[in-house]
Protein backbone atom coordinates (compact mmCIF):
# COMPACT_ATOMS: atom_id res chain seq x y z
CA UNK A 1 0.00 0.00 0.00
CA UNK A 2 1.17 3.84 -1.38
CA UNK A 3 0.64 5.76 1.92
CA UNK A 4 1.32 9.16 0.30
CA UNK A 5 2.40 12.14 1.87
CA UNK A 6 1.09 11.53 5.51
CA UNK A 7 0.63 8.08 8.04
CA UNK A 8 -2.27 9.93 9.70
CA UNK A 9 -5.10 6.84 9.89
CA UNK A 10 -8.72 7.29 10.42
CA UNK A 11 -10.55 4.47 11.88
CA UNK A 12 -14.18 3.15 12.14
CA UNK A 13 -14.87 -0.07 12.96
CA UNK A 14 -17.96 -2.38 13.34
CA UNK A 15 -20.41 -0.34 11.19
CA UNK A 16 -23.25 -3.00 11.15
CA UNK A 17 -25.69 -2.78 8.06
CA UNK A 18 -28.67 -4.74 6.96
CA UNK A 19 -28.87 -5.92 3.24
CA UNK A 20 -29.96 -8.25 0.33
CA UNK A 21 -26.16 -9.32 -1.25
CA UNK A 22 -25.42 -12.30 -2.13
CA UNK A 23 -25.51 -15.05 -4.89
CA UNK A 24 -28.22 -16.99 -3.87
CA UNK A 25 -32.41 -16.06 -3.82
CA UNK A 26 -32.73 -16.99 0.01
CA UNK A 27 -29.52 -14.09 0.55
CA UNK A 28 -31.59 -11.49 -1.79
CA UNK A 29 -35.31 -12.54 0.19
CA UNK A 30 -34.17 -12.44 3.28
CA UNK A 31 -31.21 -10.12 3.96
CA UNK A 32 -28.56 -10.49 6.07
CA UNK A 33 -25.93 -8.25 8.27
CA UNK A 34 -22.65 -6.71 6.69
CA UNK A 35 -19.92 -5.33 9.02
CA UNK A 36 -17.64 -3.14 7.55
CA UNK A 37 -14.55 -1.41 9.11
CA UNK A 38 -12.62 1.20 7.32
CA UNK A 39 -9.31 3.04 7.41
CA UNK A 40 -8.81 6.17 5.99
CA UNK A 41 -5.10 7.39 5.39
CA UNK A 42 -5.49 11.48 5.40
CA UNK A 43 -3.43 14.77 6.82
CA UNK A 44 -5.21 15.64 10.12
CA UNK A 45 -2.38 18.65 10.63
CA UNK A 46 -4.84 21.29 8.82
CA UNK A 47 -8.22 20.03 11.22
CA UNK A 48 -5.86 19.95 14.48
CA UNK A 49 -4.33 23.69 13.43
CA UNK A 50 -7.64 25.01 13.03
CA UNK A 51 -9.87 22.71 15.44
CA UNK A 52 -12.43 22.86 12.79
CA UNK A 53 -14.11 19.72 11.80
CA UNK A 54 -14.21 21.83 8.15
CA UNK A 55 -10.93 21.03 7.61
CA UNK A 56 -11.40 16.92 8.22
CA UNK A 57 -13.05 13.58 7.28
CA UNK A 58 -16.56 14.27 9.14
CA UNK A 59 -16.51 10.52 10.48
CA UNK A 60 -20.66 10.77 11.08
CA UNK A 61 -21.07 11.78 7.41
CA UNK A 62 -19.23 9.57 6.07
CA UNK A 63 -20.59 6.46 8.30
CA UNK A 64 -23.86 7.71 7.35
CA UNK A 65 -23.18 7.23 3.34
CA UNK A 66 -20.98 3.96 3.64
CA UNK A 67 -24.18 2.33 5.37
CA UNK A 68 -26.40 3.84 2.56
CA UNK A 69 -24.18 2.62 -0.01
CA UNK A 70 -24.01 -0.84 1.58
CA UNK A 71 -27.83 -1.01 1.75
CA UNK A 72 -28.83 0.27 -1.44
CA UNK A 73 -29.02 -1.88 -4.85
CA UNK A 74 -28.52 -5.40 -3.87
CA UNK A 75 -25.48 -6.88 -5.55
CA UNK A 76 -24.13 -10.58 -6.18
CA UNK A 77 -20.58 -10.57 -4.56
CA UNK A 78 -18.76 -8.49 -1.50
CA UNK A 79 -16.03 -7.36 -4.10
CA UNK A 80 -19.00 -5.10 -5.92
CA UNK A 81 -20.23 -3.87 -2.36
CA UNK A 82 -16.26 -3.60 -0.90
CA UNK A 83 -15.77 -1.30 -4.59
CA UNK A 84 -18.83 0.70 -4.15
CA UNK A 85 -17.47 1.43 0.23
CA UNK A 86 -14.06 2.60 -1.36
CA UNK A 87 -15.84 5.03 -3.69
CA UNK A 88 -17.74 6.85 -1.24
CA UNK A 89 -14.84 7.51 1.15
CA UNK A 90 -12.97 8.66 -1.84
CA UNK A 91 -15.28 10.94 -2.32
CA UNK A 92 -13.33 13.42 -0.05
CA UNK A 93 -10.65 14.78 -1.83
CA UNK A 94 -8.54 14.62 1.54
CA UNK A 95 -8.85 11.34 1.85
CA UNK A 96 -5.53 10.00 0.14
CA UNK A 97 -6.31 6.50 0.24
CA UNK A 98 -8.64 3.76 2.30
CA UNK A 99 -8.79 0.35 3.12
CA UNK A 100 -12.03 -1.03 3.59
CA UNK A 101 -13.11 -4.82 5.05
CA UNK A 102 -16.61 -6.06 4.55
CA UNK A 103 -17.49 -8.88 6.52
CA UNK A 104 -20.24 -11.45 5.69
CA UNK A 105 -20.20 -12.81 9.34
CA UNK A 106 -23.41 -14.99 8.14
CA UNK A 107 -22.44 -16.46 4.73
CA UNK A 108 -24.41 -19.55 3.51
CA UNK A 109 -20.97 -21.85 3.86
CA UNK A 110 -21.92 -25.51 5.17
CA UNK A 111 -19.45 -25.38 7.80
CA UNK A 112 -18.38 -23.92 11.38
CA UNK A 113 -16.75 -20.79 11.01
CA UNK A 114 -16.38 -17.63 12.51
CA UNK A 115 -16.34 -14.75 9.57
CA UNK A 116 -15.94 -14.27 6.18
CA UNK A 117 -14.07 -10.93 5.13
CA UNK A 118 -12.95 -9.04 2.01
CA UNK A 119 -10.00 -5.97 2.78
CA UNK A 120 -9.39 -3.82 -0.27
CA UNK A 121 -7.64 -0.91 -0.54
CA UNK A 122 -7.76 1.66 -2.82
CA UNK A 123 -5.67 5.11 -3.69
CA UNK A 124 -6.76 8.32 -4.95
CA UNK A 125 -6.19 7.88 -8.83
CA UNK A 126 -6.76 3.86 -9.06
CA UNK A 127 -9.95 3.75 -7.26
CA UNK A 128 -11.32 1.71 -10.64
CA UNK A 129 -7.97 0.04 -10.93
Amino acid sequence: MTVGATSDELSVTGVECFAHHGVFDFERRQGQTFVVDLVLGLDTRPAAASDDLAETVNYGTLVADVKAAVERDPVDLIETVAQRIADVCLLDGRVQWARVTLHKPDAPIDATYSDVALTITRTRGNAHD
